[in-house]
């Protein structure tokens, strides 16, 4: 079923009408969805490297308003909406021990869920709500994550173009999650030396 969906959403590249699909799927990856924009986003900056980052934007801007869908299911519809969402992904217990764990600090995971989908970003919007995280504050913290994710990669298509698509689609996995654990560990730090 993963693979359908993820070359179901690989062919809305190719459409006329893909810019709005990015929207569409940034925006309910957001909360919702189980496939990362990047899946149309990629194809569709390698194939009009011109417009990386009018797409960069779209996503961008389209991504934050999903996620303050999902800060407002976490807020106002958690055992309602949210849950069944989390059950539905089998993602509630990770929802649970974050938490536990994170719920002071939701930001940084916001951060690192921005940058690298270090946890789920769906999580941790849902999260976000869940525990009160100030929304002014998430909308700007999702921008800066949400936006550097987006526009770095349109920058490295702009740059790199072809050959980049490899790097990012073998190994961008691993230098997000190096990247959220240098992050996460500088946080655990000043925690600890605090």
């Amino acid at each position: 079923m993963l693979r359908r969906l993820y070359d179901w959403t690989l062919s809305l590249a190719a459409r006329k009408t893909a810019e709005i699909w990015l929207a569409v799927i940034a925006f309910i990856e957001s909360s919702v969805f189980l496939v990362p924009a990047d899946v149309l986003f990629l194809p569709m900056g390698l194939a009009r490297p011109e417009r990386a980052y009018r797409f960069a934007l779209i996503a961008t801007a389209a991504s934050v308003a999903g996620g303050v869908a999902g800060w407002y299911l976490g807020w106002y519809a958690f055992d309602a909406v949210a849950r069944p969402i989390l059950e539905f992904y089998h993602k509630l217990d990770a929802f649970e021990r974050l938490r536990a764990e994170w719920g002071d600090s939701v930001l940084l995971l916001l951060i690192t869920s921005g940058l690298a989908h270090l946890p789920p970003i769906k999580v941790v919007t849902i999260l976000s709500g869940a525990v009160h995280v100030n929304l002014w504050l998430f909308v700007v913290s999702a921008i800066v994550a949400r936006g550097a994710r987006f526009y770095a990669l349109a920058w490295a298509l702009r740059r790199w173009g072809e050959p980049i698509r490899h790097f990012i689609e073998n190994r961008l996995g691993l230098i997000a999650g190096v990247v959220a654990g240098v992050i996460i560990a500088l946080y655990v730090a000043v925690k600890l030396l605090g």
